[in-house]
């Protein structure tokens, strides 16, 4: 009997697990074609006003289009330029980038980076959509 009164008497203990999950999407290079192979009438991009946020599963592929600037290719085809808060010069040193997006699986302008794979990261200030110029 006097073992069950001490088990009533000692407090109860309560542990907590916390699980966390990290998820890197690594962005693939789109392959250029150097400027010797291009047709005579190329292409020229307009920007226009773009969204604050774009869904990562829609991107399809990107290119380093200037330091500070990348090209996104959507599913669907769309086009979409991310501007950088900076020049990112080490963006395509490794030929790659990545971004780790949040939770609501987003990547979003003045919340949101690129990183390259040399360790360098750099801001996204704008979206800004792309169509094809007269």
């Amino acid at each position: 009997m006097a073992a069950d009164h001490d088990a009533e008497q000692r407090p109860l203990i309560f542990a907590q697990v916390q699980i966390e999950q990290r998820t890197v999407v690594r962005i693939r290079p789109v392959a250029i074609q150097p400027p010797s192979a291009r047709p005579q009438l190329r292409l020229r991009w307009e920007e226009k006003k773009g969204p604050s946020c774009i869904r990562m599963t829609n991107v399809a592929g990107a290119m380093v289009s200037s330091p500070d600037s990348i090209d996104l290719v959507l599913r669907g085809g769309a086009r979409m330029r991310a501007k950088l808060s900076r020049a990112c010069p080490s963006i395509d040193f490794y030929s790659g980038f990545y971004v780790k997006p949040s939770k609501d699986g987003n990547v979003c302008e003045d919340r949101d980076m690129i990183h390259s794979r040399s360790g360098g990261e750099c801001g996204i200030q704008k979206f800004k959509l792309l169509v094809p110029g007269k």
